[in-house]
């Protein structure tokens, strides 16, 4: 049996860019009968990439999970429909009031968010936060943008090469098997580089070639020694790479997971006799029917604020007091918005315009950058279609022209930059706010400092340099960094390492504190880097999934 949403979900997103989720529509959901007798091996909170992968490899090792996650799953053919902008009451565009910190959603795609009403966080009014969320089963990995970059030794061993925070427990070397494995499973394109900070992998060629735009700037680059590289992306199947369609039906195959959706998990209950968590206590969205579950092993996965909120609301895990802190993300919004001359006035073609490039990070590798430490990489864009009318300074007849005569010229960058991990960027529990459940909401408190800002002003002012160099016209320059969680990117709040003093998790995810206890998403992280992180957390959920399932089989956890 399978549960419907209240609201239908109407996003152009899923329905407009994105095929039916055929095999996501095997998952199989259930109602759970609260204080059932039975006792569930592995327990894994939310459907996300790591929940999903979780799944995969413990029920491909044998071992039967139960999923819980937050929102329904999603029927493209009967959730959405296709309208016309003019059909709609805001013509497409956000309702005003809705969603202020989500600068993704419109009237599109609104639903597919989480309602900032239903599931408050606070802030401090002068230090905004952007925490976007959805709650539909596969989480936001059914909008992964599929950016898919390896961590480098420059990330894991980060204070090792600066001084600064700390060292993962682990390197690259670590990891780098299951990035192959997950770079296999995704089908993850690009080719590869030779570059330390850029690591190669497990990839589909790519060998498009460059349009004549990207060429100039190639060589412009290369006059500074700024190397230029094609990006890497997960190609997955039918145009998506979520849980849904590449993880979860491989754990459905095995019949060993089931799943229940819409359902909120209130708390995590411990065994006073073992120290061990033994239970969930959750809450039926839609009726607020309140049940619970018990378990021999949790996994957690459903994001790093909602894993990190969980576990603060039920008080265990944190002896070492550093749970909550560390909060980062990554610098997003700086850059420039360019025209290419020769591709104005009708002239624009493929061969000179199109395609994309990466500027991988190539500050504070072999020389020290001035005014901040780490690095950033560049987003580089290209197009054959029109220019944001926000470009230029005109407005009718003029604006008209130029609109006109700049069509299909447009070259752009952006930063990803990385976000230094500091204890005072923190997240605790507001005891003065609750959700639609009662549950006590998330207070988020976070800042850029001077190395982030600093770190921005030398990506604009690179970028503007390689622009005129290869010839273009810089109509924008951008140097102010979106608010802090912009990047969708929030990590690190229940860090790993060698110490439990400093840390929540072990090398493994493993907590510790409780040893049945793991921790999968993102909050796992030590650093940010510039890096998509949806290759690394997938690589650690891999790790520790297998991890977990031997250490279950020799009867230690």
């Amino acid at each position: 049996m399978s549960y419907r949403a209240k609201d239908a979900i109407v996003s152009k997103s899923i329905s407009a860019s994105q095929p039916p989720l055929a095999r996501s529509q095997q998952v199989s959901v259930e109602i759970w009968a609260s204080m059932s007798d039975e006792t569930v091996d592995v327990l894994i909170i939310g459907s996300g990439h790591s929940g999903g992968m979780a799944a995969k490899v413990l029920t491909e090792k044998g071992i039967s999970c139960l999923m819980l996650n937050a929102g329904p799953v999603a029927d493209v053919k009967k959730d959405t429909e296709v309208k016309p902008a003019y059909a709609l009451p805001f013509r497409g565009f956000k309702q005003p009031g809705t969603l202020p910190h989500v600068f993704q959603s419109d009237e599109f795609n609104a639903n597919t968010w989480v309602d900032e009403k239903e599931v408050p966080y606070t802030y401090d009014p002068q230090k905004p936060y952007n925490w976007v969320r959805v709650r539909l089963f596969g989480g936001r990995s059914l909008f992964w943008s599929r950016q898919s970059f390896r961590l480098s030794d420059y990330e894991f061993k980060g204070k090792s090469h600066d001084g600064y925070g700390d060292d993962w427990p682990i390197a690259l070397a670590d990891l780098a098997p299951y990035y192959s494995r997950v770079e296999g499973i995704f089908r993850v394109r690009g080719r590869a580089e030779g570059l330390p900070q850029y690591p190669d992998g497990n990839y589909v060629l790519d060998d498009s070639p460059w349009s004549g735009c990207m060429q100039r700037i190639i060589a412009a680059a290369r006059q500074k020694g700024i190397p230029v590289c094609k990006a890497r992306s997960a190609q997955g199947e039918d145009g998506l790479a979520s849980s849904v369609n590449l993880l979860i039906p491989d754990a459905i195959a095995t019949g060993r997971l089931r799943a229940i959706p819409n359902v909120v998990v209130r708390e995590l209950g411990m065994d006073k006799n073992t120290g061990l968590v033994n239970e969930a206590r959750f809450v039926d969205r839609l009726s607020r029917r309140e049940m619970s579950v018990k378990a021999r092993v949790v996994v957690l996965a459903a994001g790093t604020l909602e894993s990190t909120r969980l576990l603060l609301n039920s008080k265990i895990a944190n002896s070492s007091g550093v749970m909550g802190h560390y909060l980062i993300d990554q610098v997003y919004g700086p850059g420039i918005a360019c025209s290419v001359p020769e591709a104005r006035d009708g002239k624009s073609t493929e061969a000179l315009m199109g395609g994309s490039a990466l500027i991988p990070r190539f500050r504070n590798i072999d020389t020290k950058a001035k005014d901040f430490i780490r690095g950033y990489a560049l987003n580089l864009f290209s197009g054959t279609g029109g220019m944001d009318p926000k470009h230029f300074p005109e407005y009718g007849e003029g604006l008209e022209k130029k609109l006109a005569s700049y069509h299909g010229s447009g070259f752009s960058t952006g930063i990803m930059g990385e976000v230094l991990a500091r204890y005072e960027n923190h997240v605790s529990i507001d005891k003065e706010v609750v959700d639609a459940w009662e549950i006590p909401a998330l207070r988020i408190e976070t800042k850029y400092t001077d190395n982030e800002f600093n770190m921005a002003r030398d990506a604009v002012d690179t970028s503007v340099a390689l622009a005129e160099a290869a010839g273009f016209e810089v109509l924008a320059k951008n140097y102010d960094p979106n608010p802090p969680g912009y990047s969708i990117h929030e990590l690190g709040t229940c860090r790993m390492g060698d110490d439990p003093k400093t840390s929540v998790l072990n090398k493994w995810n493993q907590s510790h504190d409780i040893k049945n206890l793991f921790v999968v998403d993102g909050a796992a992280f030590v650093s940010a880097g510039w890096q998509n992180p949806t290759m690394t957390i997938l690589a650690l959920a891999m790790r520790s999934s297998e991890y977990l399932a031997e250490q279950m089989r020799m009867g230690n956890v």
